[in-house]
């Protein structure tokens, strides 16, 4: 049986076009790269704790958020060397760096007792401790448009270097939570107290 050869290179050119559609490629030649579904983290809420008071309310405010939204909770403490990196590196000691590991971890410890009274159970909590500055250790950890970073804030002090770059660099909202002042009623009665006022 004879087939005309103009006729077979067009069912074949066709048949390779359907094929190319459908993402076939002869061997040999370039090949249409395969998607690859990446697991989607869930959404969560970070929030930083370096122990200050300001650092405190908004462990407080981010634990309520956790709560409310039923997302999970990462609270990070970061420490960097006392001296600095650059000359920690010329004359490093672990023994040292342990410490303030340590240091930091108990710092974090210490945030929830104060705060929460303990890491509180109801909620997904991960408590990181890690040797970075602290606003690229944030926003590494708050990377998704749709986490939500918590700092703490006290009134009347200038931005911060920590705040200052969160706000330049984030990728997801920033939630800003102040310090609440004490009522000045309540410093005037304080100051009339005398120490029998303490008394048992």
């Amino acid at each position: 049986m004879h087939h005309d050869r103009s006729d077979f290179s067009d069912r074949t050119e066709r048949m390779l076009q359907r094929r190319a559609e459908n993402g076939w490629r002869p061997a040999g030649g370039p090949r249409r790269p395969r998607r690859t579904t990446v697991p989607r983290r869930p959404c969560r809420i970070v929030v930083g704790v370096s122990g200050s008071p300001a650092s405190l309310a908004a462990l407080r405010r981010a634990v309520a958020e956790a709560r409310r939204c039923g997302r999970p909770l990462v609270a990070l403490s970061a420490w960097e060397p006392p001296e600095g990196e650059a000359l920690y590196c010329r004359w490093p000691d672990p023994q040292w760096a342990r410490h303030w590991y340590a240091a930091a971890r108990t710092r974090l410890a210490n945030a929830f007792e104060h705060a929460c009274g303990g890491v509180p159970a109801d909620i997904d909590v991960t408590l990181r401790v890690e040797r970075a500055r602290p606003g690229p250790a944030l926003l590494d950890l708050a990377a998704h448009p749709d986490d939500l970073l918590v700092l703490g804030n006290r009134p009347g002090l200038r931005r911060g270097p920590v705040r200052r770059h969160v706000r330049r660099h984030a990728r997801c909202p920033v939630l800003t939570v102040p310090l609440a002042q004490p009522d000045r009623a309540d410093l005037r009665a304080l100051r009339r107290l005398v120490p029998t006022d303490f008394g048992t």
